[in-house]
């Protein structure tokens, strides 16, 4: 539920299975989420539930394997995702860790399950690891199956960021000695690239950008109305790292100038930012939709006229922007993160100095006194979104990085 990752890394081994290769999408945690035809594999391994219990008890790292089954199923999981499970990164500290020191660490009999598995299965000519938070898995799969292994860099500094000390420092000390066993990293973004390199310590020749693609069946293209009031939308998680705050407060901003505006949110919500929803409906009066399919996220970036998800963390996707744009929808966020690139590539939205409550109203308010501006920008912005970010284009240059990483061309290690 944190990152998104799953969705993406769902999309992409679809795209590469159309195109006549032979995935396996392998699920770790928990089962893959997913808007999407889901292409993962039933079983899960590295259960939540099991390494929660083996990371807080020695009992739990001895239990026989059909027991484990019990708590590792799809159902089990997902019925203890469903509650009050906090997944915040401050209380994941010790757990990361673990994870990190691999068979060395508190969850050995997971690494050793998780091997047996990949011995028994027909030999890929590619290992992928979706982040470098399983970084422990490169050293003991190319020891065990002899392959290359390449690393996608999309969004985990967010997580470390967040842990407490000591956790945080020795996350990354145990991923940076391990960066060794990793052919290739693939970040996300021109942006991403530039700043794991210094933040892990990962020379630019070992990275090559494999930017996000998204599918763009579903999308209808509606054009802006010149007139009514101006619809503005958030879509992302409820977290204060999202920026849900900053947008409620510019749009109390904005309605002192322009009170014809309006604001929608919509998003995935952990049981613990249930009090920052209630703290941000205090700067302005909005309606929250709640978690919507994939057909009603697409109506619903249909219908607003702007997007803005104004978080002060730099993301590296960029997911939902990319969305709006699929949409006809033009976004407003800050200069920083992605977001620069996308607008650069696209045409297809504003960028505001600084993730400022002011300056992310100054902005908005540009667009709700030039309606025409709105309806030039989505136009731009819905044709190159797809020149630029289709699933195609990114399954093209997913099938070509590991083409040559099978065959251990081009890779500096």
């Amino acid at each position: 539920m944190y990152c998104g990752s799953c969705q993406r890394d769902n999309n992409l081994a679809r795209q590469l299975i159309e195109m006549g290769h032979d995935v396996t999408l392998v699920p770790l945690y928990t089962p893959t989420l997913t808007d999407e035809e889901n292409v993962s594999e039933d079983r899960i391994f590295f259960g939540g539930i099991s390494i929660y219990l083996q990371e807080k008890s020695a009992l739990f790292r001895k239990t026989p394997r059909f027991l484990d089954k019990l708590w590792d199923s799809s159902a089990v999981i997902k019925a203890a995702t469903s509650g009050s499970i906090q997944t915040s990164p401050e209380n994941l500290g010790a757990l990361t860790v673990s994870t990190l020191r691999g068979a060395e660490g508190n969850l050995r009999k997971e690494f050793d399950k998780f091997l047996e598995w990949a011995v028994s299965q027909p030999r890929p000519d590619v290992i992928a690891l979706p982040y470098t938070l399983l970084i422990a898995l490169a050293k003991p799969l190319r020891q065990t199956l002899g392959r290359p292994i390449v690393c996608a860099l999309q969004g985990e500094d967010l997580f470390l960021e967040g842990l407490q000390e000591p956790w945080r420092s020795q996350s990354l000390k145990l991923i940076r000695e391990q960066t060794q066993f990793v052919d290739l990293f693939l970040p996300i973004s021109e942006f991403y690239e530039r700043l794991m390199s210094v933040y892990l310590d990962i020379p630019h020749d070992r990275m090559e950008v494999l930017p996000l693609g998204i599918a763009f069946d579903g999308y209808r293209l509606k054009d802006k109305l010149i007139d009514g009031p101006l619809k503005v939308g958030y879509f992302s998680r409820i977290a204060p790292e999202k920026g849900l705050h900053v947008l409620a407060e510019a749009m109390r901003l904005v309605k002192r100038e322009s009170p014809r505006v309006v604001m929608q949110a919509a998003g995935y919500m952990a049981a613990e930012q249930r009090d920052y929803l209630k703290e941000c409906h205090k700067f302005s009066e909005f309606e929250y939709l709640g978690v919507m399919d994939r057909e009603q996220k697409q109506r619903f970036l249909e219908s607003q006229d702007v997007i803005c998800v104004p978080g002060p963390y730099a993301d590296p996707k960029g997911t939902y922007a990319l969305e709006a744009l699929a949409a006809g929808t033009p976004f407003v966020q800050a200069r920083h993160g992605v977001f620069t690139e996308i607008a650069e590539k696209t045409g297809g939205g504003l960028l505001a100095e600084s993730t400022d409550p002011e300056e992310i109203a100054a902005t908005l308010l540009t667009l709700a006194k030039n309606r025409e501006l709105v309806r030039s920008l989505g136009l731009a912005g819905a044709d190159g979104v797809r020149r630029e970010y289709s699933l195609e284009r990114s399954a093209k240059r997913a099938e070509e990085i590991y083409l040559r990483v099978a065959h251990g061309v081009g890779v500096n290690r």
